[in-house]
């Protein structure tokens, strides 16, 4: 079972070491779920990303849903950031989602430093996907509660 953000963040907070850091990276992509062949299309693939990348997402009822993010790469690094970016922003509310900062979120476990300008790039599409997802669903919702 994939680990909440907390967690993950502690779990960055005990280890100095870069090469450590990557290997806990990774070992939060083994961690993450399988994505299915059936949710790896080309709607559910991110765009941007060097790595292939596939996030579906699950959207519940209402005017403020609660978004169910799962994802997939073919990258074991680019995984974990997956499994990062899942643990955020999964299992919130679309306003939540949108007025959460992952970039605080990898300022904090001290990886944006290190990652190459192509997987910062992956990782800004893989946000801008899961917050035009939070957005579509909340105007979604809103629309629905006006009618």
């Amino acid at each position: 079972m994939a680990q909440d953000i907390d967690e993950i963040i502690e779990g960055f907070e005990f280890i100095d070491d870069w090469e450590e850091r990557i290997r806990y990276l990774i070992e939060l992509g083994r961690e993450l779920a399988p994505l299915p062949d059936a949710d790896r299309t080309p709607e559910t693939k991110v765009q941007g990303c060097a790595s292939q990348v596939w996030l579906a997402t699950d959207i519940g009822e209402g005017d403020n849903p609660v978004l169910t993010f799962r994802g997939d790469s073919d990258a074991h690094l680019v995984r974990g950031l997956v499994a990062v970016m899942v643990a955020l922003y999964s299992g919130k509310r679309a306003r939540d989602i949108l007025a959460t900062d992952a970039g605080q979120v990898m300022e904090r476990i001290k990886l944006r430093e290190h990652l190459t300008p192509q997987r910062s790039n992956g990782l800004r599409s893989m946000v801008e996907r899961i917050k035009r997802e939070a957005a579509a669903a909340s105007r979604v919702g809103a629309s629905h509660a006006a009618s």
